[in-house]
Order: C-alpha cells, then sequence, then structure tokens
C-alpha cells in the first residue's frame, strides 16, 4: 500500500464545494472612462445605502460591495451623514 497518495475527485456532498466560482464585482458607481468627478453619494437616496448595510446593521466591506476605494469612502461618509438625520438605524431592532 503507497502512502501519500489520496484520490484526485471529491466523492459525495463535498463534489459541490468545488464548482462555486466567485463573480467578478465591479464598482456601481464608476462609469466606463473611469470614476466621475466629484466622488459624492446622496445620503438621502436609501435605496443604495440600504444595499451598502448588512442585516444588523454594518457596512459592508469593498470585497463585498465591489465598489472602488473612492467611492467605498463617499458611501461611509454617507451612510454616516443618513444614521446621523435619522434616516438609516445605527443597530439593528430587537423585537
Amino acid at each position: 500500500m503507497a502512502f501519500g497518495k489520496r484520490p484526485v475527485k471529491p466523492k459525495g456532498p463535498n463534489k459541490r464545494k468545488n464548482a462555486k466560482t466567485k463573480r467578478p464585482l465591479k464598482c456601481r458607481f464608476c462609469t466606463k472612462d473611469g470614476c466621475p468627478r466629484p466622488v459624492y453619494v446622496d445620503y438621502k437616496d436609501l435605496r443604495t445605502l440600504k444595499v451598502m448595510i448588512s442585516r444588523d446593521r454594518h457596512m459592508l466591506a469593498r470585497r463585498r460591495t465591489g465598489n472602488c476605494a473612492k467611492f467605498q469612502r463617499a458611501v461611509r461618509r454617507a451612510i454616516l451623514r443618513a444614521r446621523f438625520m435619522g434616516l438609516l438605524p445605527y443597530v439593528m431592532r430587537e423585537d
């Protein structure tokens, strides 16, 4: 019996884990020409900002949203401003 040899293809329920592929994300604010100037995200646009926060009201990272660095900073400022104005909650409600 040779030691160190393993089966090449996984069998059973682990077979599907290798099939997952991560799709490439791109910045939702950038155009084909590049980042528009000035870099601004409206704090009153709650539909866009709600996509950028998780269920428990944490801001999502760039890896999850796909934003470029400039617009991720602008999204952060917009979320903080909307929270301060009372448009977005700081924490999840306990029901």
